[in-house]
């Protein structure tokens, strides 16, 4: 039987600044990005129209993750989620190490979205070097993340709005070329496009499938929702709502806009390196469209950059706060942010703008596969950490979430081994393989960092069980 209300969680002097509407386009923007914007181009270019499918099957798979996550947040909500649920219910070392990797995966997240705002601003002034306006953007989001959590909701808010916007814009603009013919693609825009140039599955599905580490990378920042738990107004209302709504989302901006380009636009016409939509507004033909869709991608990129501020400085605090980072992250600033973790997290950011200035043409390729495997770690803590939960509301060892995900445990096994594939593709590929050696030396350091904590304080990492009525 479902519990009645929320556990309560402990007060962690957050301002619990972050309303409905800002909950719930920050849920949204997380799901539009600029995996879609920009790296839709090269996975066209690898699988044809095949990529819708690609889209429809991992989106499914998000939607378990979440649900998982979201029957977690609302059996106890706190700010810095997965780690805290994989040191529950997996022990101090996986709390410590998925804490961690999700700020790895956002430090470096944050690098390729501002490789990919450099590139979007190279379309209107191509001699000014990416990394300029990289390290500009860098600053301007820092300076945002600092203020207060309320400033961050709103331009999240406003970023996300945008992109909503555009995509809904171009999703009807190309359905009226599809059906009324006008514009320069009038005459070769048709539903054919999907299976007339080499069939659906144009490069065989072997080729299909490989691009689903990219289509993962997509998806990346779904779960950022469950980082805002600790300063949501009201978790128990703003979450469920908020979770369930994705399906939807995908169905629309991902399967959906997809799906009207290919029409509109025959497959072959896409290349890596260029935006779909900024091509499809391009042979449409509409005054300025290329440039206006050119814009919705660069907000697309500072509203992922401005979430990893977010995240990253609030996980730092969640694992100062459990002794596995320095203790000083813990602290709060009189806006009641965790400047500090914010500060030393876009510093490390920092990094994309050498790259950028090293390899312009590879760093985004580079950072992009690192936060998909750290990526495809946080959601195989989130799902395990669900099958362990259920197995102790089973056995009435903890109380039930008033938000239980649909079939039990059962979606998220299939969701643990759709993840586990997914990570195979990743070794078979010898182009996206450095991402896995990056991440074992990233694991050895961490093995390293821990065994050295341990033996200085013996009590890191040791947090006290959750103070829980046993229901049963």
């Amino acid at each position: 039987m479902a519990s009645e209300k929320v556990t309560e969680a402990p007060e962690e002097g957050y301002e619990r600044g972050l309303g409905s509407r800002q909950v719930q386009m920050i849920a949204i923007g997380g799901a539009v990005g600029v995996g879609l914007f920009l790296g839709a181009g090269a996975n066209i270019a690898k699988a044809g129209p095949s990529l819708i499918l690609m889209y429809a099957l991992a989106g499914a798979i998000i939607f378990f993750i979440m649900r998982a996550l979201g029957e977690l947040l609302l059996y106890r909500p706190v700010s810095g989620s997965f780690a805290e649920y994989s040191r529950e219910f997996l022990g101090p070392f996986f709390g410590y190490f998925t804490g961690w990797t999700y700020w790895l995966m956002w430090v470096v997240t944050g690098m390729a979205e501002l490789t990919a705002a450099a590139i979007y601003v190279n379309y209107w002034f191509p001699a000014v070097p990416q990394w300029v306006t990289a390290l500009v953007f860098l600053v301007v989001l820092f300076g945002v993340n600092l203020i207060s959590v309320k400033l961050f909701g709103e331009l999240e808010f406003w970023f996300s709005m945008v992109k909503v916007t555009a995509l809904i814009g171009m999703i009807v603009i190309g359905l009226g070329v599809l059906t009324f013919g006008f514009s320069a693609a009038g005459d070769t825009a048709s539903v054919s496009n999907l299976y007339a140039f080499d069939g659906f599955f144009p490069k065989g599905i072997g080729s299909s499938l490989m691009t689903l580490q990219g289509v993962m990378f997509a998806y990346l920042a779904v779960e950022l929702v469950g980082v805002t738990a600790g300063e949501s107004e009201d978790p128990e209302k703003t979450l469920p709502k908020a979770i369930n709504t994705l399906p939807w989302r995908i169905a629309l901006f991902y399967v959906g806009a997809l799906t009207v380009i290919l029409c509109v636009v025959k497959w072959t016409e896409f290349s890596p390196g260029v935006s779909p939509f900024v091509k499809a507004f391009a042979e449409i033909g509409i005054p300025a469209g290329a440039g206006v869709v050119n814009f919705v991608v660069l907000t697309a990129a500072l509203s992922s950059c401005n979430s990893g501020m977010y995240s990253t400085g609030r996980m730092l605090r969640n694992l100062a706060d459990s002794g596995e980072a320095p203790r000083i992250f813990s602290r709060l600033s009189a806006a009641k942010t965790p400047a500090l973790g914010v500060t030393v997290s876009v510093l490390f950011m920092g990094i994309g703008v050498v790259l950028n200035y090293i390899v312009p043409a590879k760093a985004f390729g580079y950072v992009t596969s690192i936060a998909t495997a750290a990526g495809i770690w946080t959601w195989l803590m989130i799902l395990i950490s669900h099958v362990l939960y259920r197995r102790k509301v089973v056995a009435g060892e903890l109380p039930a979430s008033s938000f239980p995900a649909p079939g039990g445990a059962v979606c998220s096994y299939i969701a643990i081994a759709f993840l586990l594939f997914v990570t195979g593709l990743i070794a078979y590929d010898a182009d996206s393989r450095i991402c896995l050696y990056v991440m074992a030396v990233w694991a050895i350091a961490l093995g390293i960092g821990w065994f050295v904590m341990k033996s200085r304080t013996p009590q890191t990492g040791e947090r006290e069980e959750p103070a829980l009525e046993k229901v049963g």
